[in-house]
């Protein structure tokens, strides 16, 4: 329970169903919550969602308990291309979530394709950076021809980037040339610049533009091994906000990845609960920073209903 401020999720996934290939590895649905992932069998939903259909309505009845107003829903290749199913959701639920775009940029670019997306209220597109690399080793620079195209096209329907990166400095080079090319070009870092990894707060400092925000998406997962309340990600939390200020950094919970572990409510309220932090921090990365940066207006109200154990 918190003193009400509207919560936004700035990092979430859907999909009826998975199944796709990745690095010429199968990702399939099976039972239980479970999926074929890359060669074994993974606990991908929590396990009474037993038909794996990681739905809206099923994250709308999380977000009410969890009182998170809105989300923003990104996408990964490991989920297969969801655009078709999050045209509904946009379309059905306009006033909790924003949704993302996906191309299959390995193999093609297709920049009508991103404005077809835009112009039918995608508020933006997602690149998996860190997934980018060709069979033969190389990788697509998120700097390439025709990236940088499709960043023109996103300039000027004032569209986001939500962008993860592979761990570490690599790519960083890259974003700052983006950043440089489309000044105004509002760009979201996922999973907190891969904390924990070296150079992690390179990720962090590119913060320091203008556009350019990070989202926490995932934090819980990289410092699973300790656990809840994440001592390590109050830390990080902590230092990134020292670094770039906390009105550059955005919760996001990863859903549903994440809940296989933990609830949906201890993605944030780890946070909520830590004295390290002031009411104006915690209402700044927990819903006011993507409520302005993702433009969501009137964030639904929502009230806090006792458990049956209380």
């Amino acid at each position: 329970m918190h003193d009400y401020y509207p919560i936004i999720d700035a990092h979430s996934h859907l999909w009826l169903r998975q199944d796709t290939e990745v690095d010429g590895k199968r990702i399939r649905t099976l039972h239980n919550g479970r999926s074929e992932f890359m060669g074994e069998e993974r606990q991908m939903l929590p396990p009474f969602m037993i038909d794996g259909r990681n739905t809206a309505e099923v994250f709308l009845s999380n977000m009410d308990y969890a009182q998170v107003s809105a989300a923003v829903i990104v996408q990964e290749f490991i989920d297969g291309m969801q655009n078709d199913y999050l045209a509904e959701v946009r379309s059905r639920y306009p006033h909790r979530f924003k949704v993302t775009g996906l191309l299959p940029y390995l193999q093609s670019v297709n920049t009508a394709k991103v404005e077809e997306l835009l112009n039918h209220g995608f508020c933006g597109m997602t690149i998996p950076g860190h997934r980018l690399r060709r069979k033969d080793g190389s990788r697509l620079a998120l700097n390439s021809q025709e990236l940088m195209q499709m960043y023109q096209v996103m300039d000027v329907h004032h569209a986001i980037l939500s962008l993860a990166l592979e761990p570490g400095t690599g790519q960083i080079a890259e974003v700052e040339d983006i950043i440089h090319t489309f000044p105004d070009l509002k760009i979201a870092i996922a999973h907190f610049g891969m904390v924990g990894s070296e150079g992690w707060m390179e990720q962090i400092r590119l913060a320091r533009h203008k556009n350019v925000m990070i989202e926490s998406g995932g934090i819980t997962w990289l410092f699973n091994d300790e656990f809840y309340p994440f001592p390590g990600a109050i830390r990080a939390i902590r230092e990134a906000a020292d670094e770039v200020g906390m009105e550059k950094l955005m919760w996001g919970s990863d859903y549903p990845r994440t809940i296989t572990a933990i609830t949906y409510r201890m993605s944030y309220d780890f946070f909520t609960k830590s004295k390290v932090f002031s009411d104006e921090e915690k209402h700044l990365f927990l819903g006011e920073n993507a409520r302005r940066f993702y433009q969501f207006e009137d964030p639904v109200h929502l009230p806090y209903v006792k458990n049956m154990s209380e």
